[in-house]
């Protein structure tokens, strides 16, 4: 596996340090000087130029995914919007898609049936993610809030949904439900990662609809957090490492966000902490490893996806293996949101308390930076796209209504931005 190395920022200090790295521009460093007795002061910035990509001015972003022919798509945690899947259309606007229709339930948006079951429309969608054979997946929470309620719907089967989009036809080709032994009522799924080697699952594709493993983080901010386990030729599903001390929230946690500390301020409540537990999570570039944690915690933990893909209602012993064979990687610098990969290995990380993006590297055991920008207000889903780019969406989410007392302290537009990864690193396809 290679990964990219960076020069340490503690200059001067009497550290060794990694070899130097090899960006289309000079990495830089957070500190430069000015004025007349040299006063050191921090710039805000390091790493490859960040460019703004798309403007949101109507709904706040959460996913984002970026085709091989450059299509752009965006998701929308379902409030009172219009939508909740959408493609970028021009510079500042965007576009219900495939159709208004699908991000329609007949029943409308309720707090409850029928829209809780709705299996054929989307209801609530928290992340996409594009694989190399031009499919768009995309993860249905089926957990609408709507009409200025702070808490979500509870799901029933059949909302909860990963849905299949073919990219060349722009038609739904398949949807994975899930139990309510697997999917809780309480369980929100907030992203997905896939293996579609068809040796990565216990089935064939002969079963139906390919094979392959979909990896999903629950990150229930209500307490059962854990990863599912979706077979994708069987569609068999399971829960894995649940409740684990890795997946759950860290109690207490006040992160800083702009220089502020950050407590959670929700409408008619008490103020309390953040409740989120897993979070980001990725896979290594042969998919033998995965990378995750919660949001609150400055830890990263892996472990072998084998024991992940051991279904419990096959083998009395995968969960006391899996809970056995977790790793804990160390802290990494800061609490970290979403994550993802790229061909060469390295594992990005968002890091909402730094303005930035970190990479665990592998080879070093340790994570070093990649980009630090003042406009990273919050980033909350980051792909990787066939162009060299790695995209990342920005929706200034502590200032939302729900997190800062009623009052929406965010500012148009949102963002995508983008910046050159190194070493010409792209799109993986190994796990295609």
């Amino acid at each position: 596996m290679k990964a990219v190395h960076f020069t340490s920022m503690l200059v001067g200090v009497g550290l060794a340090q990694p070899p130097p790295p090899s960006f289309p521009a000079p990495l830089g460093s957070t500190f430069t000087t000015a004025g007349a007795r040299n006063v050191r002061f921090d710039t805000g910035t390091y790493g490859p130029p960040v460019e703004e990509h798309h403007y949101f001015y109507d709904q706040w972003p959460i996913g984002l995914a970026v085709s091989r022919q450059g299509r752009v798509f965006a998701c929308y945690t379902r409030g009172d919007y219009r939508y909740t899947l959408g493609e970028v259309v021009n510079r500042t606007a965007e576009a219900a898609y495939p159709s208004q229709e699908l991000n329609t339930p007949p029943g409308g948006l309720v707090l409850g049936e029928p829209t809780a079951a709705d299996a054929t429309h989307l209801v609530s969608v928290q992340a996409l993610y594009v694989t190399p054979d031009d499919t768009l997946w995309v993860l249905d929470t089926g957990r609408p809030t709507v009409n200025g309620s702070t808490t979500a719907a509870y799901a029933a089967p059949g909302g909860p949904k990963l849905v299949a989009i073919d990219l060349a036809t722009d038609a739904v080709a398949r949807t994975y439900t899930f139990p309510a032994d697997v999917h809780y009522p309480d369980s929100y799924m907030n992203d997905v990662r896939f293996d579609l080697r068809r040796n990565a699952s216990s089935s064939s594709s002969e079963s139906g609809g390919g094979g392959g493993v979909a990896y999903i983080v629950d990150s229930s901010d209500e307490g059962r957090n854990g990863f599912i386990v979706l077979d994708l030729g069987s569609g068999a599903s399971w829960r894995q490492l649940d409740r684990h001390p890795s997946t759950l929230r860290v109690a207490q946690v006040v992160p800083s966000y702009q220089g502020l500390p950050f407590y959670l301020r929700q409408k008619g409540r008490a103020v309390d902490f953040q409740q989120e537990g897993l979070d980001g999570a990725e896979l290594s570039l042969y998919g033998d490893v995965m990378y995750y944690s919660p949001l609150t915690s400055n830890y990263l933990y892996s472990i072998e996806t084998k024991y992940l893909r051991a279904n419990p209602q096959e083998d009395a012993g995968a969960v006391q293996a899996a809970f056995d064979n977790v790793k804990n990687l160390g802290q990494r610098g800061g609490n970290a949101n979403g994550f993802t990969g790229d061909s060469l290995g390295n594992v990005y990380m968002l890091m909402p308390e730094h303005n930035g993006i970190f990479i665990y590297n592998s080879t070093l055991g340790r994570t070093v930076p990649f980009v630090r920008d003042p406009r990273i207000v919050w980033p909350d889903s980051a792909n990787v796209g066939w162009d060299g780019y790695l995209y990342v969406t920005v929706n200034q989410l502590p200032y939302q209504p729900n997190w800062n007392g009623g009052v929406d302290g965010r500012v148009h537009p949102g963002l995508i931005l983008r910046a050159r990864m190194p070493d010409g690193a792209t799109k993986s396809t190994v796990l295609a």
